[in-house]
């Protein structure tokens, strides 16, 4: 019983890493909307998802955001640790809140639409950086490794080609290229700010 009560306690969380987690994922929700969901190139995954939530269904990739977040939590509690899903929640909260206050202005570049290379290398340093510097969306990708015993590098690349798939169905197969080109740069780039600064400590 003493055990059962010492699970359930609340991991304790460094204030910086709360911080980073925070003002990360706003760097991304600011890219999100002002680089790609202007230029019609997409992300993989689940920002890649809530642009396609946001044309199909116009629901605010704020809401869809935290919707798709909470669910990969969710499914990944047991797997990976209480603290790396306290660390992937503030993000949620962080991006949803960064991309609704986005939303009350116009975008900065509108210009970058017609610019779809640079749009796809610009897109990528945002979403890189800020990905690389919290934990992004790795809670899906890392539940499902973990359950299906299939290497995490291949869980990404199928869930971003199912999405990039998907967003076929609105963005042209030229933008789609620009969008492979944007998730590969990003990719390249969460590896490597992961690898200087490591991840947050599971628990």
């Amino acid at each position: 019983e003493k055990s059962a009560k010492m699970s359930l306690k609340f991991p304790k969380l460094k204030t910086t890493n709360c911080i980073v987690a925070f003002l990360s994922s706003a760097l991304q929700a600011f890219g999100m909307y002002n680089i790609h969901a202007l230029s019609g190139v997409t992300e993989g995954g689940v920002l890649g998802a809530t642009l396609l939530f946001d044309h199909w269904f116009g629901l605010s990739p704020a809401v869809s955001s935290f919707v798709l977040n909470i669910a990969c939590y969710v499914l990944g509690w047991r797997t990976l640790g209480k603290s790396f899903i306290a660390y992937s929640a503030i993000a949620a909260c962080g991006y949803s809140a960064s991309y609704a206050i986005c939303e009350l202005f116009p975008p900065l570049w509108p210009g970058i639409a017609s610019l779809p290379l640079l749009a796809s290398v610009v897109g990528a340093l945002f979403i890189g950086v800020g990905a690389g510097l919290c934990v992004g969306d790795d809670a899906l990708a890392m539940s499902l490794s973990h359950l299906t015993k299939i290497p995490i590098q291949w869980i990404y690349l199928t869930s971003d080609l199912i999405v990039l798939g998907l967003s076929l169905t609105y963005i042209p197969v030229r933008r789609i290229g620009y969008s492979l080109l944007t998730v590969i740069l990003s990719g390249q780039l969460i590896g490597l700010m992961q690898r200087i600064k490591g991840r947050p400590e599971a628990a």
